[in-house]
Order: C-alpha cells, then structure tokens, then sequence
C-alpha cells in the first residue's frame, strides 16, 4: 500500500529513518496528476535504448533545445543527511530542490531521506538503498529521480541502470532551468557551454563494436566508435562557444573601459534567486525587466542610469539569481556576464526579508562571490519585501548598515536611494585642490561634481578637500596638490 505523496522514505542502503524529512507540502502531493510536461527527453546514448522516459537531451547544435514537455513529468526527490548535518537543513534543501523541478516543469511527488556516513563510491546512497529507491517509484510510477547533491558520471550510470529510469542531480535541474530561460545569444551560449561540460563525462557508448568505420588508405586500424565521434564533436562545439565567450567578453571589457572614463560610478544587483532584483531595478529606474514569482526568471544582465538625491548618476544593473549549490559549470561559463558584478563599485545585496533561512541565503550569495573574486566589493544589504510582514525590519536593524523596503509598493526606496549615494561617495577619491579666485567656476564645479569636505582661504586661493569621481578629478588635475596619482 503506497503511502500518501510527500511523504518521508527511510530504510534499507545505509543507516536511515522515516522521519529525516519532513513531508512535502500538500502542492506537491497534489501534483500527482496527470503526466503534462517534462524535465527532458533522455539523451542518445552511443548503443543506449530509451527504456523509460525522462532524463537529458542531446545538448549542443541548433536543435530545439533540452526539453520536452509533451508530458509533465513525475519526479522523487533524494536528500542524504551527513554525519552532524542538520536534519532541518536537509529538509529545507529538498523544500528547494522541489521549487526548482517545478519551475523546470515537472512535478515532485515523493522524497526519499537517508543518513549516511559518506556517499556510496559507485551508487552515491548504496544499492540497497537504491533497489528501495526504485520500488517507491514504481509505486508512485514516477519518470525521473532527482538527487540533492552532486553525482559522479560513474554513479550516475550505475543509478540508471538499478533504478530502471533516468536519474539525474541537483545541477542538471539547474542547467534545465537556465536552458529554458536564456533568450539573449550570449546567454544561450553560456548555457549551452555549462550543459556540454556536464554532459561530456557522462557520455555512455556500447564499446568499440559500434559505428567502427572500415580501414582504408589512411585510415587503416580499428576506427572510431560511435562514442569517440560524439566526443569529438562535443569537444567542437565546447570550443566554439569558448572562443564566442571570449569576443564577447572583450567587448565587455572595452564597454567598461569606456564607461570607467566617464564621471559616473556603477552598482549591481546581486542576490539569491527570486528575492525581488528585477523588481527593484524596475522600481528605481523604471525599466521594464520582466518579472515572474519564480525561478532564474531573469539570466542576462540589464543596465540602466539611476539618479541619486545629492545629484550623481550611476549605472546600476541586475544580474543572474544565485543559489545553493549553484553548479560549478555555471559559475565558470556565466563569469563574462557575472563580469559586471566583479567590476562594480558597489553590490546591492538584495535579500528576501520573508525567506525562512535569510542568513543561508546571504551565505549562498557571498561564496559565489567569493568564487569570482568579487567578495571585497563594498555592499549595501537591503531586505527587500517589506509589505509582506515585520521581517525585512527586524532583520534590517539588527544588520549594521542595511535598510528594508518593499519594490513592490516603493516603501523604503528614498532611504535606499540616500545609502547608495552616501555609500557611492565614500569610494569615491579624497583630493586637496587649490582653486584660484579668479576660477569661480571651477570652485562651482567642485561643489558639483563632489562632496566638499573642507574649504580654506589661502593667498593663493581657495584650497578645498573634495570628495569626487575619478573622472571629476582628471578634468580639475591642474589645480590638484595632494591625492591624484594621474590614473
């Protein structure tokens, strides 16, 4: 008799409990419908049957894309709590884990919970855990068995091949998404990239008796399996998008060149996915960036000028979403884009202040910072979503420096525009100019350009300590007597 959908799974494969996780909420136990979508078709497997639905596409090339949602897929999700892990935490993973199946477009209709001492070399969760794994999901005849956590190419064949159906990781789910989201060519690329780098170890074939050509003159020897073309194109493919990745960086490259030489600073928008970034961007600059109550909705970056109180303009641009675990390839192939975070003068750290785990979430953020060496940015913590209860304030006061407001309705929004100018004006350079007393203008410039800090009456002149712009500074660099290098 099949327990209720969502449900906690225990037992056999490792030392486990019926209680590790919490049960799924009653949205997933609902969506044990009809199948309607899908995560994937599964990939062509050099000799491989497709003996079950589910699973990953053939990446790469022109064709339509990873996914096919002719049906909604019916997924079981696996979480392995570690010695000293918190159960809890595991919970809140998989609570994740099944928002991301569902923005991918299938539906998480069972979990499976286990502890163990360290993954299991060939299956990750041990083949006895396995063979229970596979008869939960005959019962609740489910297509595709995500796991939480990273597995090996090894791993995930021996899964496949014990469970009868297409298993896959936390990162393909990711990728999925992003797959489907991307609409730019840049960010279509950077995606494609990420998907052939996973995909190209998990190439599977049925050995060398496969589409072995015949020798000939030049050609004399056993030939290519069908696996080693496959590989090699792959290969191809993975090095023309490096190569297209690069251009593009280096006009990335030249576009903040350019704008570094003008007098305007810039700011971006970083934070966990789904926390109201472009929101907030529509909000402060009246852009018109799409936004969704879900998921990754937005991948390409987006720029726009944004005036503060005191006068100064900046740039500031929303950016990718981040998440726990967020896939290595991601991170590697996203870097051109994420190039606009790492070149900043300020991050706007934007955080859901309704979110149950909001220091997780900032820890989430800040090691994917830290991965592309844009952890020592100065940062501005906003909570945003303040209409929606008392939480964005409460964390607001207790977090030196941030500020809670709501993009929604536009609460809080002048107090945010008034911290990033006075965050903006502290990276800004302290010079010393003397002003001669026949340059009024000059000295009206200074005042309008920077902050004055102090002013003197000298012989020479009026000797001012101003707070400017790099590019401010390089046009009054005559008058300049202390804090200006020339560069």
């Amino acid at each position: 008799m099949a327990e209720p959908l969502g449900s906690p799974r225990g037992g056999a494969g490792g030392d486990s409990s019926r209680a590790d996780c919490e049960q799924t909420s009653a949205a997933s136990a609902a969506a044990a419908g009809t199948h309607r979508g899908g995560i994937a078709k599964r990939g062509v497997q050099a000799g491989g049957d497709d003996t079950h639905r589910g699973g990953f596409g053939e990446f790469g090339g022109d064709g339509p894309g990873l996914i096919d949602r002719a049906f909604r897929e019916r997924i079981v999700l696996v979480g392995v709590v570690r010695p000293g892990g918190d159960t809890s935490a595991t919970d809140a993973s998989l609570d994740e884990l099944s928002l991301l199946v569902d923005t991918a477009g299938a539906d998480a209709v069972e979990r499976v919970c286990q502890r163990r001492a360290a993954p299991d070399p060939a299956t990750f969760v041990g083949a006895g855990k396995a063979r229970e794994i596979r008869a939960i999901a005959e019962e609740v005849d489910c297509d595709t068995v995500v796991f939480d956590d990273d597995l090996s190419p090894a791993q995930q064949f021996n899964l496949e091949k014990l469970l009868g159906r297409t298993a896959l990781d936390r990162t393909a789910v990711i990728l999925d998404i992003f797959a489907q989201n991307a609409s730019t060519p840049e960010g279509k690329a950077q995606v494609e990239l990420a998907q052939l780098r996973y995909r190209l170890p998990r190439l599977q074939g049925a050995g060398r008796r496969l589409s072995q050509q015949a020798g000939g003159i030049g050609t004399r020897g056993p030939g290519e399996t069908q696996l080693e073309v496959d590989r090699r194109r792959l290969e191809r493919r993975i090095h023309k998008l490096e190569d297209d990745l690069r251009r593009i960086a280096g006009h990335r490259r030249t576009q903040s060149k350019a704008r570094s030489r003008t007098r305007n600073r810039s700011a971006a928008i970083v934070g966990y996915t789904n926390a109201g970034k472009s929101s907030l961007l529509n909000r402060l600059t009246s852009a018109t960036v799409a936004v969704e109550d879900r998921l990754f909705a937005t991948l390409d970056p987006t720029t726009r000028r944004l005036g503060l109180p005191g006068g100064e303009t900046v740039f500031i641009t929303d950016t990718v979403g981040f998440v726990r675990k967020l896939p290595h390839q991601l991170v590697e192939a996203f870097k051109t884009t994420l190039d606009v975070v790492r070149d900043a003068d300020l991050l706007v750290h934007v955080v859901d202040g309704s979110d149950s785990d909001p220091d997780g979430s900032m820890a989430a953020v800040r090691q994917v910072l830290a991965e592309i060496d844009a952890d020592e940015i100065p940062e501005l913590v906003l909570f945003n979503k303040s209409d929606l209860g008392p939480g964005a304030a409460r964390l607001a006061e207790r977090t030196e420096g941030a500020v809670a407001v709501s993009a929604a309705t536009g609460e809080g929004v002048e107090g945010l525009l008034g911290a990033i100018g006075d965050r903006m004006r502290r990276v800004a350079s302290e010079v010393e100019l003397v002003v001669p007393w026949d340059r009024g203008d000059v000295l009206a410039g200074v005042h309008r350009e920077g902050q004055v800090l102090e002013s003197t009456a000298t012989e020479e002149g009026m000797k001012v300590r101003a707070r400017m712009e790099p590019g401010s500074v390089g046009a009054l660099r005559r008058y300049v007597v202390n804090g200006w290098d020339g560069s």
